[in-house]
């Protein structure tokens, strides 16, 4: 092969390529990517909040004990930190599939993940950096087209 075959049939793999990742760029789209975000962070916050109550928002037993022991935050006390979680485990994942003040919704969770980050788990910073970089692009980004902060006109 020549010199400048082989020039043309790298620029043709190359435009290719190029073709190929512009299309699944322009089908994706920000506002899939930003529903994707809001869903799975929510789902996550959402399923953990579940755990620690029994019917539609009792809390258990080892919902306090867990507050009390493991968790052992500064600064406030265990039981009304485990209301205050609790509460913030059900309602800001809510609002974030629904997309309905969904960067406060977002800040609340990053408040959350910072806190769990820094006086509780501080080794799971992989989970912690993945739940964060959702959340900031929330955030940063806002809701999307898909969520009622656009039809409200909130964003």
């Amino acid at each position: 092969m020549k010199v400048s075959e082989q020039h043309l049939t790298e620029q043709g793999v190359r435009a290719l390529w190029n073709r190929l990742w512009d299309r699944i760029e322009r089908g994706v789209g920000d506002n899939l990517l930003l529903l994707i975000a809001r869903v799975g962070v929510a789902a996550v916050f959402f399923l953990s909040g579940r755990t620690k109550v029994t019917g539609f928002m009792t809390l258990k037993p080892s919902t306090y004990e867990l507050f009390r022991t493991e968790y052992a935050l500064p600064l406030i006390p265990y039981d009304i930190a485990a209301h205050l979680a609790t509460l913030a485990e059900h309602t800001f994942p809510v609002l974030l599939v629904l997309g309905l003040f969904s960067r406060f919704a977002a800040t609340g969770l990053l408040f959350m993940t910072l806190v769990i980050e820094i006086f509780v788990y501080p080794d799971a910073w992989p989970t912690h950096l993945i739940w964060g970089g959702l959340l900031l692009l929330v955030i940063a980004r806002g809701a999307g087209r898909w969520s009622l902060d656009r039809v409200l006109r909130l964003v």
